[in-house]
Formats: C-alpha cells, sequence, structure tokens
C-alpha cells in the first residue's frame, strides 16, 4: 500500500505551477482576484476623487436604519419642519415686496454666498432663507441619532452639506440675485465668457497644464528665488544651503523640512513673503530640504526611506557645519517627520538638535478634523487599490479631497465666478504654489494612513523606528509649535495635544489664518493676529480653550517672533560657512531652487 494520502482536498486543484508566473494554483487565483477587485476600485476612484463610495454608503444606510428606529427623534424632525415652515411664511408675509433688513435667519459667518445686497431684496430672500432652514434641519436629521457614534454622525452630516451645497441657490442664474443682474446688463455676454473659461481649463487639466496666470509664477523666475546652491542630494531630495545675507551668522543652522504632498517652496514664495529670505537677513544659515516629486518608479519608497533621507540631510548640516547643533523646522506632514525623527535621535542620545520647531503639525491623529471623515479602513483600502495600479496617488485625486472639506468655498464659488460670471480670479503666488502640486508614493502614502491617522501609533508610543519605537516624550529640547484658528488640514486643538505628550520647554502660538496663510504670515501684513505663551517643563497642563483666554492677542506677524526665539537659543554668531564642504558628497551641485522642483 502507498504511503500516499490519496484522499481528496480543497485546494487538490492548486498543487501545478502555472508555467508562465511560476506560482501555485492556489496563489495565481487569489493573485487574479486580487488584481481584479484593485483594477475595478483603482477605475471607480477616478470618478469619485478617491473618495470610497462603500464606506460612505454604509454609513449612510446604518443612520437611515437607526433614525428609522427613532420615532421621537422623528417626531422631533417633523416638529422643527413644521415651526420652519410656520417661520418662513410668517417672515414671507411681513416683508413681502421690501427689502429685507431682518432676515429670519442668516448664514454662519464663513459663508459669504449670500453677501451680496440682491439677497436682501423679494424674492431672493425667502429663496435663500429657505435653503439655510433647509441645510439646518438636516443638519438635526444627521446629530443626535441614537445609536451612532459622533464621527458616524460626521461623516452623514458632511454628506448631506455637500449634497446641499450643489442645489444652492447661488450656483443658478434664475436664483442668484447677482448673477440674474450681470446677465441682464451683460446681454449674456458673461455665460459665453464663462463657457470659454470651462473649455480653457478642461483643456488645461486633460493636457495636464497648470491654470491659467500660474505661468507667471514660475519657481527659480518668480517665486523661490532666494539666493542659494543645491549642497546635496539623494533619490528622495535635494538640499538647499542659502547664501548669507550679513557679516555674522548664530553659530547653529536652521533646517528646514517641508511636506512633500506639496512642493517646499511655500516658505520661499516670492521675496516679500518669503520666510526662509526673512531668516536668512536676521542672521541665520539657512538648509531647505526639495523633496523629489515621486513617479511610479517610487512606489515602494515608504516613510522609513523618508526618515533615512530626511537623516541623511540631518547628518549633511552637520558635516557643513561641524561642531555646532541644528534648529530644526517642520512644516505639516514634514513636521510629522521631523517629530518623530527627534524622538528616535532623543531616544538613541543623539544631540545634534538644539531646537524644535514645528508649523501646523499634528502629532496626534485621533482628532484631525473634518480630514479624518475620508480616513477609515475602507477609504484606506479603496485609497490602495488606486494607488497599486498607478504606484502613486496623483495631484487631482488628493486635491479632491481637500476641496470637498470646503466644497461652497473651493468649487461652487470657483465654478459661480469663472463659468457663470465670466471672471477669472485674479492670481497670486501661494494660488500658483497650491496648483503646483505633488504626488505621493503609494507605499509611504499607506505606511502614513495606517500608521499614523488610523492607528495613531506615534501618539501611543508604537510607531517603529528601526529597531524600537519612539516617544515624544523622550524630546528633550525646547519646542516651538506654531497652529491657525482656520486650519482644517491640522486643527489647533489636534495640534495643541503636543502639550499632553511632551514634558520639554514648550511655547506655543496660535495665529490667524488657515493651514498655509496663517503659516506665510510676513511682517507689515495687515489684519494678522496671534497668541503665544510658554509651558515650562513640570508645569501643569492647560485645556486650550482655557490657554486661548489667558493668553492675550497680539496684531501682527509671529514671524519675529520665531526670531527672538531661536536668537535666544543659539550661541555666539561666527562668521557664515562656506557653501557646501569641500568636493565630497555635500558640494555645490548648482544654483537654487535645484531641479526637483521643477519636475511635474
Amino acid at each position: 500500500m502507498s504511503d500516499r494520502d490519496d484522499t481528496p482536498r480543497p485546494d487538490d486543484d492548486f498543487t501545478s505551477e502555472p508555467p508562465e508566473l511560476g506560482l501555485p494554483l492556489g496563489e495565481w487565483d487569489r493573485y487574479s482576484t486580487q488584481s481584479l477587485d484593485r483594477a475595478a476600485k483603482a477605475h471607480l476612484a477616478r470618478f469619485t476623487c478617491g473618495v470610497t463610495p462603500f464606506g460612505l454608503s454604509a454609513k449612510i444606510v446604518n443612520w437611515w436604519l437607526h433614525l428609522a428606529g427613532s420615532p421621537g427623534k422623528q417626531l422631533q424632525l417633523s416638529e422643527k419642519a413644521a415651526r420652519k415652515a410656520i417661520r418662513l411664511a410668517v417672515h414671507a408675509a411681513q416683508t413681502a415686496g421690501s427689502v429685507d433688513d431682518a432676515p429670519c435667519i442668516r448664514p454662519l459667518p464663513h459663508d459669504r454666498r449670500f453677501a451680496d445686497p440682491g439677497w436682501a431684496r423679494w424674492p431672493y430672500n425667502l429663496i435663500y432663507q429657505n435653503f439655510l432652514l433647509t441645510q439646518q434641519w438636516w443638519y438635526n436629521a444627521t446629530n443626535d441619532v441614537d445609536g451612532l457614534s459622533p464621527r458616524e454622525e460626521a461623516v452623514v452630516s458632511f454628506v448631506a452639506r455637500q449634497l446641499l451645497d450643489t442645489v444652492s441657490p447661488s450656483n443658478f442664474v434664475a436664483t442668484n440675485p447677482e448673477l440674474a443682474r450681470v446677465t441682464r446688463e451683460r446681454g449674456g455676454t458673461n455665460l459665453a465668457r464663462g463657457l470659454q473659461h470651462f473649455l480653457e481649463d478642461w483643456q488645461r487639466s486633460v493636457s495636464g497644464k497648470p491654470p491659467p496666470g500660474a505661468e507667471d509664477y514660475r519657481p527659480g523666475r518668480h517665486v523661490a528665488v532666494t539666493e542659494g546652491q543645491v549642497v546635496f542630494r539623494t533619490h528622495l531630495l535635494e538640499l538647499i544651503q542659502y547664501s548669507p545675507k550679513t557679516e555674522t551668522v548664530a553659530a547653529e543652522p536652521i533646517l528646514l523640512t517641508p511636506a512633500w504632498i506639496m512642493k517646499y517652496y511655500i516658505l520661499d514664495l516670492s521675496p516679500e513673503n518669503s520666510l526662509v529670505k526673512y531668516l536668512v537677513e536676521q542672521g541665520f544659515t539657512v538648509f531647505m530640504i526639495s523633496w523629489r516629486n515621486p513617479d511610479a518608479q517610487d512606489r515602494d519608497q515608504g516613510m522609513a526611506q523618508y526618515l533615512a533621507a530626511q537623516r541623511a540631510a540631518i547628518e549633511a548640516v552637520a558635516a557643513i557645519v561641524p561642531e555646532r547643533r541644528i534648529h530644526a523646522i517642520g512644516y505639516c506632514l514634514g513636521g510629522t517627520l521631523l517629530a518623530t525623527q527627534a524622538a528616535a535621535m532623543a531616544r538613541d542620545g543623539d544631540d545634534r538638535l538644539a531646537t524644535l520647531t514645528l508649523f501646523a503639525t499634528q502629532t496626534d491623529f485621533a482628532e484631525p478634523g473634518e480630514l479624518q471623515l475620508f480616513i477609515s479602513e475602507s477609504e484606506v483600502s479603496f485609497l490602495e487599490n488606486m494607488m497599486w495600479d498607478q504606484g502613486y496617488l496623483d495631484t487631482t485625486q488628493m486635491a479632491g479631497a481637500f476641496q470637498l472639506l470646503r466644497s461652497h468655498d473651493l468649487i461652487w464659488s470657483r465654478f459661480t465666478r469663472a463659468y457663470l460670471l465670466g471672471e477669472r480670479a485674479p492670481m497670486f503666488d501661494l494660488m500658483a504654489w497650491n496648483a503646483d502640486a505633488t504626488r505621493m508614493p503609494y507605499r509611504m502614502h499607506s505606511d502614513y494612513l495606517r500608521d499614523f491617522f488610523l492607528d495613531n501609533k506615534l501618539a501611543h508610543g508604537q510607531y517603529g523606528v528601526g529597531d524600537a519605537p519612539v516617544a515624544l516624550r523622550d524630546i528633550n529640547v525646547p519646542m516651538f509649535c506654531v497652529s491657525t484658528t482656520g486650519d482644517h488640514i491640522a486643527p489647533w486643538h489636534s495640534v495643541y495635544k503636543l502639550h499632553l505628550m511632551t514634558d520639554t520647554e514648550l511655547t506655543f502660538v496660535l495665529a490667524t489664518g488657515g493651514h498655509n496663510a496663517g503659516i506665510v504670515s510676513e511682517p507689515g501684513r495687515a489684519g494678522r493676529r496671534f497668541s503665544i505663551r510658554t509651558r515650562q517643563p513640570g508645569e501643569n497642563y492647560t485645556p486650550p480653550e482655557s490657554w486661548r483666554e489667558e493668553a492675550p492677542a497680539r496684531d501682527g506677524s509671529w514671524w519675529p517672533e520665531l526670531v527672538a526665539w531661536l536668537q535666544a537659543r543659539s550661541t555666539a554668531a561666527a562668521k557664515p560657512p562656506k557653501m557646501g564642504a569641500g568636493r565630497g558628497p555635500y558640494r555645490a551641485r548648482g544654483p537654487a531652487p535645484g531641479s526637483y522642483v521643477l519636475q511635474r
């Protein structure tokens, strides 16, 4: 009798190998079905701006089921609908044919869609007030539903708001008094010009060209023009050293780490609002990382590779300015990378950092604001399938989610102005920079979403660098942290959590503006305000709202505060270092802004 067991097994069909791949048939079957799933979802993602319809649908159905099982909530909503209808009807009778000086409901402070005086006249006043009352009712319908988590409610409320924004009366000529007036006065030429704008934008989009006017803000010609040299290059970055503008400089150099989700020159825009130029003129030796714009060949570049590249930049600065510690500054995702790096260096006893400065940087992702609406297992899996197909996250796919967060500002108001009013918004340096987007490698973006957003490993002391995890509490150098009141990407309450995760000296700044405009806040710009306060080691924790009450607001830019803070933590002045370090790997390779920033 043969020792062979001839009992049929479920996987007997998988014992031979397809010659074309050299894989067992079981593996081939799994590979082929996964490939089909990935291809289908990647194709779908191109029509949804990278936002998963599956996770959203599940949450909407869950909301509907819980609402259907809550008769008390249904009764409450019926009562609210009746009261709002009566309220609008009474108001309509009181203001019929007159100017509405006291509407029954007003837009939220940030909603500027109904600012034109024509909205105060009948019937437009009733049209927009009916819309706002409807919007308010849907907010009530999607919140405080028994059995739903706050996150689920936020997602459903967000979806309802997006759908309502598409039918806002401000989006149509017949229901928008400004559009109707302009169309009458211009005989419809505004609509013809808007059609030309639409066709031009479509042509530029499909051909990969920047928006109109962006050609006037090219890096190295109009922006990113601070004088310097590329002194180091790896596959992922170029390191720029800027030419000194003072006879002596602070002994400790500055290394700036920007995010690679956009190009570095947000910190070196036009000469009048360049943070790099400002720091150089204040007597600092400044280095800047310029990240490569990745393509499909960089699909396997992960967070570990970006950490290693940043570590190489630190070593380059230490070689060019030897025996001096470094003022490290990070912005957005670059700040998250830098905080992780600083924790790893502190863990390993590496004391090459003198200070750590973070701009609009999250280190705890438990409450990342409305951006969390796009971060779930379903969404991350959907994005991974899309990125697997092409090897990276494309610029347009990345921009879609950010625009949806403020759809009435970033989508519909631009649609109305460009295509219905027939007017182009004037281009300026920050807008041109925003259009000069970059891609995100598949592996890095997947690592970032899973390890930081979904699992929040950095905040929990579970994120591994090398062979061991890192803890932000190990950082023992003074810290300067800047957040902004209007930041919808890194909300200031989330950024403020750095107080809970560190015990070193921490100076926190809360400035007016958004994620970018609040950081590009040069001295002399009107309307800028900020609050600042320093937490000493061992000091008791102050909640964010209490901190805001106790930190008096000041007029002006926070940039001088940063300079004073850095100067106070620098040693004696020294002669400016040479550009690069001889003929080795840190030699001068060519003028700033380098070649990586020009990659499209």
